[in-house]
């Protein structure tokens, strides 16, 4: 059985733990001032605390009065949303499974929530099928979850349909705001994306990744086969200068609409290359994201 959790930790390990750890603080279970049932330590009392949570018995055995510090429970909902469709079986500009820079992307974001105390959803889907597994705590359904996407994800499936794996969640997923993070290779958004995008915004604080394509013009890779056509690419791609200068116009301009688009939505957005740009760029959006709830 394949497991993506301990492969996601250890390319983690290799960035500052301190980054890791402060990612989102602010956003999670912190110890503050504020009521739970759950018990943090005890402080020396200082002038205007709460005498209601002054400790007694702890103030008589140590001889000084102590106050109770409880961890103010500020659960969150992430729901990360994984668009699975046939191309996610292709491989990118580094010939690497853009499957598993899906599944390695929903990890890091997963697993952050995860080890802050927050209930993590995964929602999966193409134009055949879609999904949504409950959010819920804990490392094992994580991976459960990731390799349920990563299962989905094969040449055989059907087509990408973001748009309509969006309005499958918006009309399954009905509870209190959560952060979604979602998860694709689109790099040009239609009229009915940006409608299902522009829906999610309202409800939602909506963040996008996008991965990386393959660049056929770039140079010959042989054997290669275009999953949407279900054709080998031709070998006379990689050779044709003129191809190559527009596609890579092509490329820049639908990158500059993209970016037009979601800076119109309000939403955050990286692009990932590699495993280890992914980490970065994750890191990237969860500040951004930060920030733009202080303002």
């Amino acid at each position: 059985m394949t497991t993506h959790l301990p492969r996601i930790k250890a390319r983690l390990a290799i960035h500052s733990h301190r980054k890791v750890r402060g990612l989102l603080q602010g956003e999670y279970a912190s110890t503050a001032v504020g009521r739970s049932m759950d018990l943090n330590d005890l402080r020396e009392y200082v002038r205007g605390d709460d005498v209601r949570d002054i400790d007694w018995k702890a103030s008589a055995r140590g001889g000084q009065m102590l106050v109770k510090r409880f961890v103010a429970t500020r659960k969150h909902t992430v729901l990360v949303v994984v668009s699975t469709g046939r191309s996610m079986a292709a491989v990118n500009e580094q010939l690497l499974p853009k499957r598993d820079l899906a599944v390695f992307v929903a990890g890091v974001v997963g697993w952050l929530a995860v080890r802050h105390g927050d209930l993590v959803g995964v929602a999966y889907g193409d134009a055949a099928a879609c999904h949504v597994r409950p959010a819920s705590g804990g490392e094992l359904r994580l991976e459960r979850s990731l390799g349920a996407v990563h299962d989905a994800i094969t040449p055989h499936a059907a087509p990408a349909d973001l748009a309509g794996l969006l309005e499958h969640v918006a009309r399954v997923v009905r509870r209190r705001r959560t952060i979604m993070v979602v998860v694709c290779d689109e790099h040009g958004l239609d009229e009915r994306t940006v409608a299902a995008l522009g829906r999610a915004r309202v409800q939602h604080e909506v963040l996008l990744v996008t991965l990386d394509d393959l660049d056929p013009t770039r140079r010959p890779v042989p054997g290669l086969t275009d999953v949407d056509q279900g054709a080998p690419l031709p070998d006379w791609l990689g050779g044709d200068a003129r191809l190559r200068q527009d596609f890579v116009e092509a490329v820049a301009t639908e990158a500059a609409g993209l970016k037009a688009q979601l800076a119109r939505l309000g939403i955050p957005h990286e692009r990932v290359a590699d495993h280890e740009t992914a980490v970065p760029a994750v890191f990237r959006l969860l500040e951004r994201h930060r920030h733009a709830r202080g303002r």
